[in-house]
């Protein structure tokens, strides 16, 4: 199959050093205006949403200097990157190994975020170990649970662990916009349109005891998804618009 492949190219005269070296030049070309345009077109769009917050204690906590884990789903991170509140404080995120993870560094690098690289599958000790250390220096820390690959709205135990082994409480953040953008990703990464309505709202946060055990922790996670779905569907419910959550209890 790949010989037939690279003959069919060869025959087209798709291979050639001259159309190689134009295909590589566009797509660094491609990179560059990605990665310089894209956070200030996003950055353009944000400054015309109507951002309504909700959630007083987990508001409160989410603007101090004290010390938290966020935790929200992957899908909604470009919705929630350029929101005043959020950028500009060096607030940690873990971010996936991945060339996707890439470009997501490259991008929250320019809204002042500082990017720990890593996931449960990719340099999953390495980066728990940053994010511990994060926290015990009194850092902020945001973790999308179903990431880098899903599925979407699954959880994982990588915040609860973080909360039990620092003290450190969850902030669960949900958001909803009346109209957005919608990538066909796994993750149906959205971007909230021209003036869309867009609400936020902060959980209030969740402790876990450090005598915690392992089997509490899962139930803990499965709690913080609820928490993290019942409140989109309230948000989007407030805006009187449809849901993108689909069927998910």
């Amino acid at each position: 199959m790949v010989a037939k492949w690279t003959a069919e190219r060869e025959a087209q005269g798709r291979n050639k050093a001259g159309r190689s070296r134009f295909r590589r030049f566009r797509r660094r070309l491609g990179t560059v205006l990605v990665e310089s345009l894209a956070p200030l077109i996003l950055w353009l769009i944000a400054r015309t949403w109507r951002i309504k917050r909700t959630g007083d204690a987990g508001l409160e906590l989410l603007a101090s200097e004290r010390p938290w884990v966020c935790t929200m789903w992957h899908g909604r991170m470009l919705a929630l990157m350029p929101i005043k509140l959020h950028c500009r404080r060096n607030i940690g995120v873990l971010v996936s190994p991945s060339d996707d993870g890439g470009l997501a560094k490259r991008a929250l690098n320019k809204f002042g975020y500082r990017v720990v690289r890593g996931s449960m599958s990719k340099r999953g000790a390495t980066a728990m170990r940053e994010m511990h250390e994060l926290l015990t220096a009194d850092g902020q820390l945001v973790i999308t649970p179903d990431g880098p690959r899903g599925p979407r709205h699954s959880i994982n135990t990588g915040a609860a662990w973080l909360a039990r082994a620092t003290g450190v409480p969850i902030i669960p953040v949900s958001t909803a916009m009346s109209r957005a953008w919608r990538f066909k990703s796994w993750d149906r990464m959205c971007i909230p349109k021209l003036f869309a309505r867009v609400i936020v709202h902060y959980g209030d946060p969740m402790t876990i005891d450090k005598d915690t055990d392992d089997a509490t922790m899962e139930a803990v996670s499965e709690e913080l998804r609820t928490k993290l779905i019942e409140a989109e569907r309230a948000a989007f419910a407030r805006l009187k618009v449809e849901s993108d959550l689909g069927d998910q209890t």
